[in-house]
Order: structure tokens, then C-alpha cells, then sequence
């Protein structure tokens, strides 16, 4: 039935920011004036981890997956002339969430903001952090505390501020079914509210529960992701009715912002992706009764490199053109009744409780984490053997490969490359904010930071504190850490052969042979230096290493060039896996192949993966990389016939 007056549009957001605070506000203010309704900041891998841009772990990593902010002044310069009292900010940030937010508060304090009006959201995640994006800083424990004092603290001082974003999004993006998305994420949320309640007084914990709110993942079976959502929606106000008992329906409303699917994306015919993107996000717009409260969409050339502005103009129009030129916002649910829908739904819901019901049977964060990491690897396993086995069909990969080449995609601006001065830039005025503060003034806020960690005062607190007397963020991490201790999660991947046998049974041999000859299992390390978190890749080319006969070592994430050579050395291992997606692969391969070869390691071949441009491949193969993939590479079965001849003596004589 249509409806007399038009519902008001979701948010449009482009999650965007790189190489500096300056640059990125000026792109900020460029969208803004494009008609985008929200910011949604994206912060480099060293803000996200804790790190200062001028730590070890830092290098080659500084601007490139977004924005670095070390200090205050970087936050004041990232959002100059952006009034922050008027506008709604998210911020993709875990484990330094409560130093983010502090420093937020502080800009706007400067700007004579009222912090009570301050709209926006925080996403302050623990299953993302831990099963799929490896940025957390400390254990499971300190970082479910942390997240709940930030609610406890806006609930006080910011109460139009969300302070918890349940991220699925990067569950699918790991692989989950949307049983598990369902599940895993509700698990979360769960968990955060029953640690909350002890922190807010009773009569104001429903309003907290009301203030929780999600980030999900639409793929390209829009049907199923609809659907997904509704069944969201009735399993939250189940939980929030039955488990918390909040009456008020305006408080039991599922609240959820969207990125629709990035890993679906093509490198092959990458022009097809605007067609995925808009399918995907009428899966979160159609069903009025499940609709985002925000929505960004990813840019089409996302799986070639860092997309232009333009590129994300594009991606904003099409939510426009959705929003304001159609008739979707005039009608009332267009599902409701539907019996395919209900079915669906119901499916959906009972097979997520299933899973719910025995991750809350379980014992300690640690384990449940352990358990969720390991679904998650092997469900992404299988969504891989879909497309290899031509199963799943992705056009332009598997099906119909054969087509025109993409006129988008040449030219020297085809993508957008990091300034390569912006790191150089970010280190000075790093230098220099160091010189200029107080020191006393940073030694005690810091000395006031560790009390309040180990004495349970809400750690919120002394971080505003601390962003005001001119702590960094490495500093600030650096205290938790000593706190807390530091945390090294769960690869998901054990060293004992799954059951998966289609197509493995020649490389097996090839294994076996190539074995018999270097006198021992063929030895492949696989790791990703950096701090780049994103281990799908990794995982799986671990996984399957493994289920061809292969004797893996998995060294994890986040690991320096000179932990990588030991692990090469203690295991003395015939091939070197790594993977990048970063974009930090030129600095972080060039510093490897140098400090390989000064150790004399120059004879194991090293085979490189990630998101890597063409005139990049071939800088990598000068340095005498052996061999590089790109997201186009999806069979990992000829991956995995590289190595064999890689580690084949007879071959390396023969050469």
C-alpha cells in the first residue's frame, strides 16, 4: 500500500581516508559537498593496532589502508571545517576505540561543540578484532572491558553516541554462512551487554541496549541476505525481550549500518562489480522492515587498488538514484506475508540458534574464539572449492571468461596511488608534535592511564586526558599493553589434513615425489608480514598446503621481516609464502629479499599474494620474488603446483 508521505533515507556514507589527516579531510569535505549525509573514517593499520608511525612495524604501512592519526593534532586536522556537533561520524576502529573516541571528544571540545549532541558511532568491536581482522592489541578479557567502558562512559557523557558496532561484515568476508554470520554476531553482542549491565544502573540499561547497533555484510544472493536481515531483526527483539526483558519496542529495534560484499569483487572484468554492488545493496534497502540505518558502498575497482574520488562518486550516486528517483521509500514492507520469505526466514533463524546455543555452551572467551576462528576457516575452504569446482559461478572468473578489456581500467589514473611523500610527512610533524608538547604533562596522564587499567576505573577517563596533554597513540597503546599483555590469536588452521580429496590426489604425488628427493617433506612457510590483519588468503593457502601433504609452518599475522628469516632458518623450509593485502608489499618484500639474501638464504624461493598492480609484479620479480598472485588467481590448486616445482631439486638444477 503506498504510503502518503516518503520514509526518510538511510545515511550515505563512503568509507574513506588515506595518506594524511590533510589529505583525507579535504576528501572528506569534497564528499560532504557531493550530497554524502555521514562520515565513516577508515584508519591506517598503525592507528588501528596501536602503533606510532614511526615504529618498526609501521614502516610501509603509514596512509595506506587509510588515514594515520597519532595525535591530537592529527584528529584536528582531520576534521577541519567539518563542524563534528552537526554531523554523524562512524569510525571503523577496535582496539584503540577508546583513544579514537577520546580524541574525538577533544576536537570537538575545541571546536565549542556540546559533546552531549555528538552523533555517531564507534565500532569498538571483539569478534571482528579477533576471528577475522587480527587488529586487536590485548587478550579477549581487557578488550570486552574496554569495549563496555566506552558504553558506560557515552552513555553518561554522549548519550546520542553509539558506542558498540557489531561487525559481521568481515565474517562474511571470512567466509561465514549467514547462519554463522547471524550467530557469531549475536554471540558478540550478547557478551557485551551481559558485561555492561554491571557497569549502568538498572533503570538505564534498556536505553544502553537500545544504543547497540550493527555493521553487516550483503553478498551477492540478495534474496538470502534479505532475508538474513529480517530473520536479524526477529532474533535481536527475541533476545533483547526474553534475555535482557526491555519492553520499549523503540529500544529493541535492530539498528544496522551496511558495506555490501567487497570479497566478492573481481579483478577479472572488474566493470561487472557495479552490478554485484547494486544487487547487494538492494538486499539491505527492498524490506522496509529490515532496512540499514546506513549504507556505504564499495567503490567497482576495489580488487585493482586504492579507488579515486571519482570512483567513490559513482559508488554515492548509486544510492542517490536509489533513494531519490525511484518509489521504494513510498510503500510499507514489500515482503511481509511473503510465504518464500517466511520459510527462508525461519531457516535461517533456527539453524543460527543452533549455533548460538553452543557457543554460549562453552566455556571462556579464548574458546569460543578458538571454535569460531576454526568455522570460519573451514567454511571459507569450502566457499572456494565452490568456485574452483565451477559449483558457484562468478562470471568473468570461472564463466564466461572471454570478453572485451575493460576501457576503465587503462591508463596511468586508472586507481589512485598513496602519495609516496605522505609517510615521510607523517613522520615529521610526528617528530615535531613530540618536541612542541609538555612532557610532564604526557608522563603523568600516561602514569593516570596505567592506574585506571589496573585499578578497573573506567578506562575512558584519564584516555581524554591523555589525548589533551598530547599523548600519541603508540603511548597510549604501549600502556595498555603493559596492562593487559599483549595478545597472539588463532590461525584456524591445524596441522592435521582435513577430509577435502577432489583434485588433490596428483598434487599429492607431485608432493610425495618432490619429498623422496630433498630427503624430508617438502616444508612450506606461509606468512604475512606487516600488520596487515586480513589472514583469509593465508589461511587458505596454509589450509590447502596441508590437505596436499605438505608440512606447513603458519607463522600468523603481524610479523616483521627478521621473524620471518628465523622461522625460515629453525624450519629450514624449501618455499616462503606471504601475503600482503595492504599495499605495503614494495617496501615490506624489498626489506625481506635484502635481509634474506644477507643471510644467505637467497636459494628458497619466495611466492608473494595480494592486491598488487602490474608494474608492481614486476618490480617484485626484479627483486627475485619467484612468483606473484593477484585476487585473479583463484585456483589454488595451481598455486600449489607452483610450489611443488618451486621445491623441486631436479627443476632448480635444471635452471
Amino acid at each position: 500500500m503506498s504510503q502518503t508521505q516518503k520514509d526518510r533515507p538511510w545515511l550515505f556514507r563512503t568509507y574513506a581516508g588515506h595518506s594524511t589527516a590533510k589529505a583525507s579531510n579535504e576528501l572528506y569535505r569534497g564528499n560532504l559537498a557531493k550530497g554524502q549525509t555521514g562520515l565513516s573514517v577508515a584508519f591506517d593499520l598503525p592507528t588501528q593496532t596501536g602503533y606510532d608511525s614511526d615504529h618498526v612495524l609501521s614502516k610501509g604501512e603509514v596512509g595506506k589502508v587509510g588515514v594515520p592519526v597519532n595525535h591530537l593534532g592529527d584528529m584536528r586536522a582531520l576534521f577541519d571545517d567539518i563542524p563534528l556537533e552537526k554531523m554523524n561520524t562512524s569510525m571503523t576502529i577496535n582496539a584503540t576505540a577508546p583513544w579514537l573516541l577520546a580524541l574525538y571528544i577533544a576536537v570537538a571540545e575545541e571546536q565549542g561543540a556540546d559533546v552531549s549532541a555528538l552523533q555517531g558511532t564507534v565500532q569498538n568491536d571483539i569478534i571482528k578484532e579477533y576471528l577475522s581482522r587480527g587488529t586487536y592489541i590485548c587478550p579477549p578479557a581487557p578488550s570486552l572491558r574496554m569495549i563496555t567502558d566506552v558504553a558506560a562512559f557515552t552513555r553518561e557523557h554522549l548519550p546520542k553516541w553509539n558506542p558498540m558496532n557489531v561487525c559481521s561484515y568481515h565474517l562474511q568476508e571470512a567466509g561465514a554462512t549467514p547462519e554463522e554470520e547471524l550467530a557469531f554476531a549475536l554471540a558478540t553482542a550478547i557478551a557485551v551487554l551481559d558485561d555492561l549491565k554491571g557497569k549502568v544502573p538498572a533503570e538505564a540499561f534498556p536505553a544502553m541496549v537500545g544504543r547497540i547497533s550493527f555493521f553487516v555484510n550483503a553478498g551477492i544472493r540478495f534474496v538470502t541476505e534479505m532475508c538474513k536481515m529480517r530473520a536479524f531483526v526477529e532474533l535481536w527483539d527475541e533476545i533483547c525481550t526474553e534475555r535482557y526483558g526491555v519492553e520499549n519496542p523503540k529500544f529493541r529495534r535492530f539498528r544496522y549500518g551496511v558495506q555490501v560484499n567487497s570479497l566478492g569483487l573481481t579483478e577479472q572484468q572488474p566493470e561487472n562489480n557495479v552490478y554485484r554492488i547494486l544487487i547487494e545493496m538492494l538486499a539491505v534497502t527492498l524490506s522496509k522492515d529490515a532496512r540499514a540505518r546506513a549504507v556505504q558502498l564499495p567503490a567497482w575497482n576495489e580488487a585493482l587498488g586504492l579507488p579515486r574520488p571519482w570512483d567513490q562518486q559513482w559508488s554515492l550516486r548509486m544510492q542517490q538514484i536509489l533513494a531519490f528517483e525511484t518509489d521504494l521509500l513510498e510503500y510499507d514492507d514489500l515482503f511481509e506475508g511473503n510465504p518464500a520469505v517466511e520459510r527462508k526466514v525461519a531457516a535461517l533463524k533456527k539453524g543460527a540458534m543452533e549455533e548460538l546455543s553452543q557457543i554460549n555452551g562453552m566455556g571462556d572467551a579464548q574458546e569460543k574464539i578458538e571454535y569460531m576462528k576454526a568455522r570460519l576457516v573451514e567454511s571459507n575452504a569450502a566457499r572456494i572449492a565452490g568456485i574452483e569446482s565451477g559449483d558457484t559461478t562468478v562470471i568473468g572468473v570461472n564463466k564466461f571468461q572471454n570478453g572485451e578489456p575493460s576501457p576503465l581500467t587503462s591508463g596511468e589514473d586508472a586507481i589512485m596511488v598513496s602519495d609516496p611523500k605522505a609517510e615521510a610527512d607523517q613522520l615529521a610533524r610526528l617528530n615535531a608534535w613530540k618536541i612542541d608538547r609538555d612532557d610532564k604533562a604526557v608522563a603523568k596522564a600516561l602514569a593516570d592511564l596505567k592506574a585506571a587499567a589496573l585499578d578497573g576505573t573506567n578506562i575512558m577517563i584519564p584516555s581524554v586526558a591523555a589525548a589533551k596533554a598530547g599523548v600519541t597513540t603508540g603511548e597510549w597503546a604501549e600502556v595498555i599493553r603493559q596492562a593487559f599483555g599483549q595478545y597472539r590469536g588463532p590461525t584456524g588452521v591445524s596441522h592435521n589434513p582435513s577430509n577435502r580429496t577432489e583434485g588433490l590426489d596428483d598434487i599429492r604425488d607431485r608432493v610425495s615425489a618432490v619429498s623422496s628427493k630433498l630427503g624430508r617433506k617438502l616444508k612450506f612457510l606461509m606468512g604475512k608480514p606487516g600488520l596487515d590483519g586480513h589472514s583469509n588468503g593465508a589461511e587458505q593457502i596454509a589450509a590447502r598446503a596441508r590437505d596436499c601433504g605438505m608440512d606447513i609452518t603458519y607463522e600468523g599475522i603481524r610479523l616483521t621481516p627478521d621473524e620471518i628469516i628465523e622461522a625460515a632458518i629453525r624450519d629450514d623450509v624449501h618455499v616462503v609464502g606471504l601475503s600482503i593485502l595492504s599495499g605495503s608489499h614494495i617496501p615490506l618484500i624489498s626489506e625481506l629479499m635484502e635481509k634474506m639474501k644477507a643471510q644467505g638464504l637467497s636459494h628458497i624461493p619466495v611466492v608473494v599474494g595480494g592486491i598488487i598492480p602490474d608494474e608492481d609484479a614486476d618490480r617484485l620479480s626484479n627483486m627475485g620474488v619467484a612468483r606473484v598472485y593477484t585476487p585473479k588467481d583463484f585456483e589454488l590448486n595451481r598455486i600449489m603446483d607452483d610450489i611443488v616445482d618451486l621445491a623441486d631439486p631436479t627443476d632448480v638444477a635444471a635452471e
